[in-house]
């Protein structure tokens, strides 16, 4: 019924002349509620219109003027510095100084003089052996050898003045070297039963304990170290042979102690090991605090490049086109912070610590743009981030 009034209330107005476009006062003064409510409905659906097509120009200025917005960069100026490349290989810290002394004589062990972690000296007993009777014999023969020098010496003095036989003078010779020579092992085989410190070092650890029969070559009595004179030592691929040399600057990191050194090689291997294609290399590294240890992992950088006046970039900012190409973007001032966005095609090099060598496309004192680089075109509208 309601519907039915509506429609006759829009006829009425339409009969009176109401072409739809009657003013809001002029319905309200009529009275009429349908057509009140007619003319809501009408200005709410043009509402709905209005806004509709007021959204669409929006998103399309929107746009627009986001294209033509200059985009958000920051900047770095190009200049020449020295830029070095590094191999990076893992290493080992090694002594040549690091034995484990054996008995060179068979017998007991009586007297072990040191302790372990003590310090000593070159030459410096550590320990001795039973010689079994051998000093006695050490002792005998010398006084044999001394009785055959007395002889000697005499028989030689004769012989001088022309006085006995040849072979008398002969005879008495060879007994002397003889008895010499045989003075000679003995102490050289009693030497034996004193284990002496090849080098200066500290006694890392007592491996036998006295009473405890030891065999030459096969007990061992103490391990010496020496932590003085450390180095490191790493595999390097052959094919930076002929860039890595003696004198090389090298860096060395050990994690296990936190610590990092800066070195230069040493020592440069002649050989090349045929199951990893690889040459060893030496790094002598400091040990001022001795908690460099034999054995420890270290990490080895090697200087295999440097140039004197690189062009360098980070890294993070290269991009690669269609064509496979190395770009960039450079800024071209228009005022102090305002220009425009010129795409450059690199030829690069070396990569390291997160910068690139730039053989052509940039010189110095151009400017580069850095953050912002990746959504840029070339020719777009840029502005410097303050």
């Amino acid at each position: 019924m309601k519907k039915i009034l509506f429609l006759l209330a829009i006829i009425t107005l339409v009969s009176c002349g109401g072409d739809g476009n009657q003013s809001v006062d002029a319905i309200l003064e009529s009275g009429d509620l349908s057509a009140i409510k007619a003319k809501r409905t009408e200005l709410n659906n043009q509402q709905r219109e209005l806004k509709s097509d007021i959204d669409k120009l929006n998103a399309f200025i929107d746009k627009k003027e986001k294209n033509e917005r200059p985009a958000l960069v920051t900047t770095q100026v190009i200049n020449d510095s020295v830029f070095k490349h590094y191999v990076e290989v893992q290493g080992n810290v090694e002594t040549d100084q690091n034995v484990v002394l054996n008995a060179e004589y068979s017998g007991i062990l009586t007297q072990v003089y040191v302790k372990e972690g003590q310090k000593v000296s070159k030459g410096q007993r550590l320990a001795k052996i039973d010689d079994g009777g051998l000093s006695s014999q050490v002792a005998q023969q010398e006084a044999q050898l001394a009785l055959a020098k007395t002889t000697f010496e005499r028989q030689q003095r004769l012989w001088d003045q022309k006085i006995g036989s040849e072979i008398q003078f002969l005879q008495a010779k060879t007994n002397y070297e003889a008895a010499q020579s045989a003075n000679k092992q003995l102490k050289s085989q009693l030497g034996k039963t004193i284990i002496t410190a090849p080098f200066s070092g500290v006694v890392d650890d007592v491996i036998s304990d006295p009473g405890q029969v030891v065999v030459p070559g096969q007990t061992q009595i103490i391990r010496l170290v020496n932590l003085s004179d450390m180095y490191v030592k790493a595999s390097i691929p052959e094919n930076y042979l002929q860039s890595v040399k003696v004198g090389t600057e090298v860096n060395v990191k050990l994690p296990s102690i936190n610590a990092e050194f800066k070195g230069k090689v040493r020592q440069v291997s002649n050989y090349i090991n045929p199951n990893n294609r690889s040459f060893d290399i030496q790094v002598e590294i400091p040990n001022k605090d001795g908690f460099v240890r034999p054995n420890l992992i270290a990490t080895v950088q090697v200087n295999d490049y440097t140039a004197d006046s690189a062009i360098t970039i980070p890294e993070n900012i290269l991009q690669e086109n269609a064509e496979g190409e190395t770009i960039a973007f450079l800024f071209e001032r228009v005022n102090d912070s305002l220009g425009t966005a010129k795409r450059v095609v690199l030829e690069t090099a070396y990569s390291y610590d997160n910068h690139t060598e730039v053989k052509s496309g940039l010189k110095e004192g151009d400017i580069l743009i850095v953050e912002g680089a990746k959504t840029l075109r070339d020719g777009q509208k840029v502005i410097i981030k303050k």
